[in-house]
């Protein structure tokens, strides 16, 4: 009996779901499995043990969940139907977040999209079982939802179309859904949802705000036993409205164990997400000042354990870059995040243009051409919004992307970049939105010093350890040493300042490839 399930799926229709390209990620089994490998063993033993998946999509984990009971209560209830009447009417329950998906996790786990007809292994009443799908309306107030901050131009929509708003998140009483309490609250919740209008410069644009962790927020209303859920490991940079979430969340010792994938193609196979994936297992009853934290990529997997809000607010994602970051720390009182510009330093928006000819007084702005090139237009002075004493020194800029989209689809092998090539303004030139200004001076040569130095394996490596999103800003900057500018710098004489081992300067040196 404990190949009940793989005899029916073969082959596993969630394995083909999860390596299709979809707005919603499905997980794969493999993945489901190991993330409930997280939780003890003697979970599966347990007639009592119950488990809410708040967001089904596939059905995978309460699939899974159902295989390891009905093996692990052989012994305590041996009559194969009662055992799995049991498990899917006592243990077993999901809030679906689509119609559809009610119906494909029902496939998934009762062999039946509806549990009340004969082809369900496990016959219920009514059409639901224990997965519920009940469409919920947004509650709008000023083009959002209170709840989940939807935009009500994208989601007020009619009833042949799905609404989004997810049962689970839109209450402010997540124990009335099912009015009982749970061990284990697991799932894969939605990532985001649109909120209308972009940025300043371009009003029509459509921005995304992530959701994930306010079903995260909800579990923990419940107080269960258990939460493992796998989200964006975007949350590390805080952000569109993720700084409380980030400082609970490294500030929380219930959190026992952190599994971290810098590559999301690592976990979900096809699928890019910028920043990586994370999963984690949040423990009620055994807390710890430290998290064994694990870092996966590629075939490389590396654990340890440590506090994850050793530096405060910034969570460092390399286990391996810890004992670097100290050694910088210990000889170090300034850092770059001292100099760098916030973002947009003249505040000129990306859509400025200027115009071709320079006309008496004009100064030169750089500005962005197309996706991926840039251009040289003429502006008059009074279009500087800001930081007009900064015009007439040298500038050093780079881009606010990470290369090639958060550089997700490089190999470790091939090395990594960290950051486009720094490019120099000279006086009388200035930048758009589009680019990050990361040091002012007098004099060409220490300009032209930053650039080599920023440029460094050592500097873009520190970098790189910060990095959870496709965006660079000021606050990446916060362990790269504000050095002497007077005087070059190199790889070797970093490695020498800070006393760097044989073993360290091989990680730096095979992480981060040359720039070109």
């Amino acid at each position: 009996m404990s190949d009940f399930y793989s005899s029916m799926y073969n082959p596993d229709v969630l394995t083909c779901l999860a390596n299709l390209s979809n707005d919603e990620v499905f997980t794969p089994p493999e993945l489901a499995n190991q993330m409930l490998d997280m939780l003890p063993e003697e979970l599966w033993h347990d007639s009592s043990a119950t488990f809410l998946d708040p967001a089904c999509k596939s059905g995978v984990f309460l699939r899974e969940i159902a295989k390891r009971l009905i093996e692990g209560l052989k012994e305590e209830i041996p009559d194969l139907q009662e055992r799995i009447d049991h498990i899917f009417h006592k243990q077993l329950y999901g809030i679906a977040i689509t119609e559809l998906t009610s119906l494909l996790s029902r496939r998934s786990v009762y062999c039946s999209k509806y549990p009340n007809s004969r082809y369900s292994i496990s016959h219920f009443e009514d059409t639901s079982g224990n997965i519920r799908y009940k469409r919920i309306q947004h509650r709008w107030q000023n083009g959002r939802c209170l709840f989940c901050g939807a935009s009500q131009s994208e989601y007020e929509r009619g009833d042949e179309l799905e609404t989004h708003a997810y049962e689970w998140i839109h209450t402010a009483k997540p124990e009335e859904i099912f009015k009982m309490k749970f061990d284990v609250i697991i799932g894969n919740p939605p990532y985001q949802l649109a909120t209308g209008g972009g940025t300043e410069e371009n009003k029509s644009a459509t921005q995304a705000r992530p959701i994930y962790h306010k079903f995260i927020e909800q579990a923990k209303k419940l107080n269960p036993r258990y939460i493992v859920m796998i989200i964006p490991a975007r949350w590390y940079s805080g952000g569109m409205g993720l700084n409380q979430f980030r400082s609970n969340m490294l500030n929380d010792h219930h959190i026992i164990k952190l599994v971290d994938y810098i590559n999301s193609k690592d976990c979900f196979q096809g699928v890019d997400i910028a920043g990586g994936i994370c999963y984690f297992l949040w423990d009620r009853d055994h807390p710890n000042e430290k998290c064994e934290v694990v870092n996966i990529s590629g075939d490389s997997i590396n654990s340890e354990m440590r506090s994850l809000n050793e530096f405060e607010t910034l969570f460092i994602r390399s286990n391996a870059a810890i004992d670097i970051i100290k050694k910088v720390k210990r000889q170090t009182t300034h850092y770059m995040n001292e100099i760098v510009s916030p973002i947009d330093t003249f505040g000129i928006p990306s859509k400025e243009k200027g115009h071709k000819e320079k006309a008496d007084g004009d100064i030169s702005l750089l500005h962005t051409e197309g996706y991926n090139s840039q251009g040289i237009s003429f502006i008059s002075r009074d279009t500087v919004k800001k930081n007009h004493h900064l015009i007439d020194k040298y500038k050093v800029k780079i881009s606010i992307m990470v290369p090639q989209g958060g550089e997700v689809g490089i190999k470790p092998e091939n090395g990594y970049r960290s950051i486009s090539t720094p490019q120099i303004l000279p006086p009388g030139q200035v930048d758009s939105f589009s680019y990050l200004n990361i040091g002012f001076f007098e004099t060409e040569a220490e300009a032209q010093n930053l650039v080599k130095y920023v440029s460094s394996k050592f500097v873009r490596f520190l970098l790189r350890t910060t990095y959870s999103s496709v965006h660079v800003s000021k606050d990446n900057f916060c362990f790269v040493p504000l050095e002497d500018f007077t005087k070059e710098w190199t790889d070797d004489l970093l490695y020498q300042k800070y006393a760097l081992n044989d073993a360290e300067i091989e990680l730096i040196e095979s992480t981060m490839r040359p720039m070109e």
